[in-house]
């Protein structure tokens, strides 16, 4: 199981992200909430995300979970930070497959499209599946990670 689960959302994502931690806190899962501390409904997402971005990036041990209102935004943002795999998921298979393929390290998710329990148990299949270890998924993203240090 993973060491340590940073949260990280703008408002659009701000209740889904509270109501998550408190699940992550009763099936005792280690996590740190880089905010938004508040509803404000002004704020920006990188504002957050970056953050989580950052410290998941410096820590292999970590896994992150951002929210918004689609995920889209936050997961373009989170995938700027250098090591970061940031993957949108809308379903169980979605994040067992960015898990398994992509060695996702940050879930990206819509508080616009999925419920609470919905997200829950997508975050329960991304926490609990590990990366499958095959040559043409380590090869594909060794390339992805050779073009990041080249830029």
């Amino acid at each position: 199981m993973v060491k340590m689960v940073y949260l990280g959302s703008d408002h659009g994502g701000y209740q889904f992200k509270e109501e998550i931690k408190l699940w992550l806190m009763e099936n005792n899962i280690a996590g740190e909430d880089l905010g938004a501390d508040s509803f404000q409904a002004e704020d920006d997402y990188p504002d957050f995300i970056i953050p989580v971005a950052q410290k998941v990036a410096s820590d292999s041990d970590s896994l992150g979970i951002i929210l918004g209102r689609s995920g889209n935004g936050e997961a373009i943002a989170a995938n700027k930070v250098k090591g970061v795999r940031a993957a949108l998921c809308l379903n169980e298979e979605m994040a067992r497959k960015a898990r398994q393929h992509n060695n996702a390290n940050i879930i990206s998710l819509g508080a616009d499209y999925i419920s609470v329990d919905m997200a829950k148990k997508i975050i329960k299949v991304f926490l609990e599946t590990p990366f499958s270890n095959g040559e043409r998924h380590i090869r594909r993203i060794e390339k992805i990670t050779n073009f990041e240090k080249s830029q």
